[in-house]
């Protein structure tokens, strides 16, 4: 009992730290701008996500994360705008891998090449980096309080030019996702889409690396994504039903990161993953009910075979006098 109650007090003193709201509306203040980041950062995801999905490149997020990781390292060594570095490193990779990656194993080959040699460059970055701790720690992990005004400018500016290009290429890129050479033969330029959202894919994940960090930019763009498919597959639901679950795992992991004080992945992860598996619970429950409902319509087997052999068992007409 004794070891029971204090098991339960220090579980306790861990809830405690974690989700304390003392002077949450003071702390909510100084973090407005990373709020509006999340809120534009779920909007991109979720718009993207789904096409992330389509056209299986969940591990091109990662990869293009880990050069993303790597430019931003290398402009906090030399003292440039950590945005900037970012997006370089971002739209590098998304470049490499939309023109040498045209087949899948080719893709995923590059990509397994430039993760390794992106993180190891940005740790040998981060270690030769001689400021805060936290500013390394970030760029893996994502900060709260890092948004400042010009990188909420430089974010909103990203964020629109994403959401502008996904819009103006929708359809022709939902035919290419789908069904890349029927598209092709239809005359859609499917090499250049791919490369047109591969740069999209690009900068929406530098800006998401500013946020949520470079290990866990997939939160944001797969997951949600990943959610709302499981729920439906109409094509307007689901970037809709993305995008809310990808603002909400933002913006509830941040306002729930001032709780605790700490770092803002966990929260994200953590929602992310608790929506994506309520929306599976629930589509498995669908798919369920489903097969049931349809072996209700189908006839016996046995009842199968009777109408068969009645078919086909000869008339009178038939019959040989």
């Amino acid at each position: 009992m004794i070891l029971l109650a204090s098991s339960l007090t220090d579980v306790g003193q861990v809830l405690s730290h974690v989700l304390s709201f003392q002077n949450f509306g003071e702390l909510v203040v100084l973090v407005r701008n990373s709020l509006i980041a999340g809120a534009l950062l779920g909007i991109v995801g979720g718009l993207i996500g789904p096409f992330v999905i389509t056209r299986n490149l969940p591990f091109a997020v990662h990869g293009i994360s880990e050069l993303s990781f790597a430019g931003a390292s290398i402009a906090l060594l030399i003292g440039v705008n950590v945005v900037t570095g970012s997006l370089i490193g971002s739209v590098l990779a998304a470049l490499i891998i939309g023109m040498l990656g045209n087949r899948a194993r080719e893709r995923n080959s590059i990509i397994a090449v430039l993760m390794p040699f992106g993180l190891g460059l940005g740790i040998l970055a981060l270690a030769l980096y001689q400021g805060r701790s936290a500013n390394k720690f970030g760029l893996l992990t994502g900060q709260i309080v890092s948004v400042d005004n010009p990188q909420l400018g430089w974010l909103l500016a990203i964020s629109l030019v994403v959401i502008v290009t996904l819009l103006v290429v929708w359809r022709p890129l939902t035919f290419a996702s789908i069904d890349p050479d029927v598209a092709a033969a239809a005359g859609i330029p499917v090499r250049t889409l791919s490369i047109v959202f591969m740069l999209a894919l690009g900068l929406s994940v530098a800006v998401s690396v500013q946020i949520v960090g470079a290990l866990l930019v997939l939160s944001l763009l797969v997951t949600p994504a990943a959610a709302a498919l499981r729920l439906t597959v109409n094509p307007v639901v689901v970037p809709l039903l993305s995008m809310l679950f990808a603002v909400v795992s933002v913006v509830g992991g941040i306002l729930l990161a001032l709780g605790g004080g700490l770092p803002i992945s966990p929260y994200v992860t953590t929602i992310s993953f608790a929506i994506w598996l309520v929306c599976r619970l629930v589509g498995g429950r669908r798919e369920k009910r489903g097969s049931r409902t349809r072996g209700r319509l189908l006839p016996p087997t046995g009842s199968t075979r009777q109408v068969s052999a009645v078919s086909s068992a000869p008339t009178k007409t038939e019959v040989a006098p």
